[in-house]
């Protein structure tokens, strides 16, 4: 896929972790291209990064900025469970991996989603987990998942 922006060109785009001042780079108008997003306040968007920000290490989000044009462009989160199991083990759940539309196929998702599993590796985890749809399983399959069981969901809004 071709793509005109120098900077994904380059690929030097750096992973980094979320940042208040995301809010005003297009990082929620880049979740609504994932799902459902609706508007936040500027305070319902501090409280919220300060209360994720209390977990430190056990939940992250990263971003990848286009410095060119000051947009994040691409985003994704782990957070690290703590189980009895596995000689109390932790196990790290992705979420929330989002690509640009006009960002794809640049290898921003491979990396974000490697950036999350070795941080989850460094952690400590047995093992990292994501549910996905059937069109992003080939993608996740590139990135070292295997399809596993299946998954389920009751959604209560």
């Amino acid at each position: 896929m071709e793509n005109s922006n120098s900077s994904i060109e380059g690929n030097n785009l750096r992973v980094r972790k979320l940042e208040l001042s995301d809010k005003s780079k297009g990082f929620l108008e880049l979740l609504r291209q994932l799902t459902v997003c609706d508007s936040v306040s500027d305070k319902e968007f501090e409280d919220r990064f300060k209360e994720i920000s209390m977990y430190g290490d056990d939940h992250v989000i990263c971003v990848i900025e286009d410095e060119i044009s000051g947009k994040i462009i691409s985003s994704g989160s782990v957070f690290i469970e703590k189980k009895f199991i596995r000689k109390c083990g932790k196990v790290a759940h992705i979420e929330d991996v989002v690509v640009d539309a006009g960002s794809r196929g640049t290898q921003l998702g491979k990396k974000i989603v490697g950036f999350l599993a070795d941080h989850a590796r460094s952690m400590g985890c047995y093992k990292v987990i994501l549910d996905c749809s059937d069109e992003n399983k080939v993608f996740y399959e590139k990135c070292g998942f295997k399809k596993k069981e299946i998954q389920m969901v009751k959604y209560f809004v």
